[in-house]
Order: C-alpha cells, then structure tokens, then sequence
C-alpha cells in the first residue's frame, strides 16, 4: 500500500480557498478599513462599539506575533500529521499573519505548508 502525498480532492480545494480568501478579505477589511484610519482611532477613544473593540483586539494580538504564532504552529503540525482542517487552520492563520505585520512568522509557515504537500497522507483513499 502506497502513501499518496498530500492532495485535498476538489471540493476539499473550494472550501479550503473560500475560507483562505475570506480569511485574507476580513483581514484587509480590517487593516485598511479599522487599523490604518486616524479617524477610527481618535472616534475609538472612550467609545466601546464591536468595532472599537476589534480593533483594539486585534491591535493586541498583532503587537503580540499571535497571528504570526498560531500559523507557524498549525503549519508545524500539518508538516508533520497532513490533514485538512489543519491546512485549512494554517492557511487561514498565514494569510491573517501576512495581513497583520507578522510577515516573518507569517511566510515561515507558508514555506511548511508548501513543503507539506509532498509528505505522505493517511487520509488518502486509493
């Protein structure tokens, strides 16, 4: 019994994509939209919105690497156990840790998660 390398199937690929781009638009959204806007910044002060505390969530998080954290990590054990939720967790996490200033953590677990397509998988049927 041969182990086949790492391939989702096509409709795994759809739904893997359609979480990775809409995990990489909300964090645009939010850089460029919540994060790089003075006026949201100076109208965030003494107010407490959803939007005035995502901003000030995710502004801790980014200062913390934590985006950056938990992709190398998802991407650490799909190197090592492939799987789909797992890759489908690291390349949301990746794209969110590009978006975020944690570029260096960031592309370390995207460079995992390219060379995890060539390790064997157990979930693979045939």
């Amino acid at each position: 019994m041969a182990n086949r390398s790492f391939l989702p199937g096509a409709r795994a690929t759809n739904v893997i994509i359609a979480l990775g781009a809409f995990a990489l638009g909300w964090a645009i959204y939010v850089r460029y939209a919540l994060l790089e806007q003075s006026a949201v910044g100076l109208a965030c002060r003494g107010v407490e919105t959803a939007t005035c505390e995502t901003r000030a969530l995710v502004i801790t998080l980014f200062s913390q690497s934590a985006f950056g954290i938990v992709a190398v990590v998802a991407a650490a054990i799909q190197f090592l156990r492939p799987s789909l939720a797992m890759f489908t967790l690291a390349l949301m996490a990746t794209a969110m840790g590009l978006v975020f200033y944690n570029n260096n953590l960031a592309g370390l677990a995207g460079g995992l998660l390219l060379i995890s397509f060539a390790r064997p998988w157990r979930g693979a049927k045939g």
